[in-house]
Formats: C-alpha cells, structure tokens, sequence
C-alpha cells in the first residue's frame, strides 16, 4: 500500500499528566477531527477517576472513542484493542475527518501503528493457575526471573507487576516452544494501513512532569478516587480493577493495614515509576516527534510547532 492510499493517523502520545487530551482536542479543531483513545484502563466503565478520563468539559464537543465502553470484569487484550481500534479510525477518515489517536499505553499505539499481526495460539487454563499459584507462593519476581531465562527480549520491557504478560510469555514457550519475541519479528511482516505523525510529549526537567503527577494525584483524591477505589475494592475483585494504579495501592489502606497518607504518598510513587516506563518505551518508536513542553511559555507555541511538524510530514 503506498503512502497516498494509506489513512493518515495523527497519534500523541506521552506519559501520564503531559497534556495529551488537551493537546489531541485542539488539533480536533484544527483538522476537524475526532480522537481515539489509546489508554488501556479509560476503556472501561466506571474507572474513571483513576484512569484520569477527559470529562465533557475536557472534550469540548470533539467525539472520543472506545471510553467507557467495557465493563470492569472483561479480560481485554491488546489484539482486541487492536481490533476495535481500527474500526473508529476506519469510520472517522470515511466521514473525511482526520482520526487523532491519543494515549499513554504504548503497547496499544505500538501495535496499532505497526500492523501487529496477533498469533492466535490459545492459552492454557491449567498451566496459567500453575503459574500463578508460583507467582503468589514466591513472588512475582521470580516468575518475571522465569521468564528472563525464557525469553529475555520480552522480559526487558515487561514489569514483574504485569503478571498477565509475564505469564504470556512462559505460557507461549511452553505451549509452542518458540520465543513470543521471535513471534513478534514475523508479526511486523504486513505493512501497516496508516501515514502516521507521531507526537510525543515530555519535558526536559523531569522533576516537573513529577510534580505535574503528584498535583494530579492530589485533584484525583479531592475529586473523589478514594469513593471510587473503594468501591471497585468492594464490589470488583478482578485483576483489571486490582492493578489499576489508584486502586491496587489503596487496598492496604481499606484493609487497615497502612494509613490513608502512605497510601497516597504510594500512588504517586507508582505513578511516577510508570511515567518513567512510558517515557521508555515510546522512545523506542520510530519517527517519533518529541516536543519539550517546558521549554514553551506560550500554550499556542506548542501548537504552531506541532502543526509545523504535520505540515512537514505531508499525510494531511
């Protein structure tokens, strides 16, 4: 597929509390476009106040697709969102709108922007719970050491936390005896159906992007992510709920285990990690455009910069 056949994605994307909404609503109005999330919690319902969803007011009338869309309970996997992405970025280019894809999970835009083509080879039931009774018997990072040993070049860029894709990777070399690094390499082999402008967002002091976290963290307990967490505490024992960061930190505070402060002081710990991880893993991305954002005094600087980039890319 040449470049002039192929759909023009303009993609932001960033770590958490860079400003990525803010930025994909006012290239929205610009290139009269619609946005499609690519946040693999803001996906399901009720998660709202920790997944950091745009409210109305956020969205200012420009469409967001695939928020709020899954319940709490659903095991969703990237080859879904892969899936269910398409089909929004389909429709809005069919409308001659330009779909703006917006997000923090690099997993998502990654396999999105890069045509991954998912092997369908089904899990193993027993084998996963074997896995994950060794995971709770010794700890989750000796089953992350388990993969290591497997297959290294996955275990790099997955967290010992993120057992489901620990697992994955044990699971796919038990079951078929091939690497799911080596799996991924063929999964690059159709070429991808988008003329992609990939923005990303950062700043030069990192203390600042920080401290940008920890206020964020502060607005989301004064707007009420404590209610929220307990309720997905009490009513949802899933493992989407419980590793959702502002959930999963809280649980020891529910329980009467930690004060309510260390908890907090926890959350925005974590997240910061996570920013960090983001940060790594979409510098891995090829034709990337970073803009520092504190290096602008002027909001609408950023803007003429990034519309100076679109231009230079030619895919609108």
């Amino acid at each position: 597929m040449e470049n002039n056949n192929k759909i023009p994605l303009i993609v932001i994307a960033g770590p958490t509390a860079s400003g990525k909404t803010k930025l994909a609503v006012e290239l929205a109005k610009i290139y009269d476009g619609e946005v499609i999330s690519a946040d693999s919690m803001q996906i399901y319902k009720e998660m709202s106040i920790a997944s950091a969803k745009p409210t109305a007011q956020e969205m200012q009338g420009i469409p967001h697709h695939l928020i709020d869309i899954l319940d709490t309970d659903y095991q969703f996997s990237v080859a879904e969102y892969v899936d269910m992405a398409k089909r929004p970025i389909d429709d809005v280019y069919s409308r001659g709108k330009t779909p703006i894809l917006c997000g923090g999970t690099g997993l998502y835009i990654s396999s999105l922007i890069d045509n991954i083509q998912f092997d369908e080879t089904s899990g193993d039931e027993s084998l996963r719970q074997e896995l994950l009774l060794l995971a709770k018997e010794k700890g989750n990072h000796f089953l992350w050491e388990k993969l290591n040993s497997i297959d290294p070049e996955i275990a790099k860029v997955v967290h010992e936390n993120n057992l489901s894709r620990v697992i994955r990777g044990i699971e796919y070399f038990e079951l078929t005896g091939t690497k799911l690094s080596e799996q991924k390499v063929l999964s690059r082999r159709e070429s991808s159906p988008y003329n992609c402008c990939i923005i990303g967002l950062t700043f030069s002091d990192r203390s600042l992007l920080y401290d940008r976290i920890n206020k964020r963290v502060d607005s989301m307990i004064a707007n009420g992510l404590i209610e929220e967490a307990k309720y997905m505490f009490e009513n949802c024992k899933t493992a989407t709920s419980r590793q959702a960061i502002g959930y999963k930190e809280l649980i020891p505070y529910f329980e009467g285990k930690e004060s309510l402060e260390a908890c907090i002081d926890k959350i925005k710990l974590e997240t910061r990690h996570y920013a960090k991880r983001q940060l790594t893993w979409f510098r891995r991305i090829d034709g990337i455009q970073w803009i520092e954002l504190d290096k602008y005094i002027e909001y609408q600087k950023i803007i003429e910069n990034v519309k100076n980039i679109i231009a230079k890319s030619e895919i609108i």
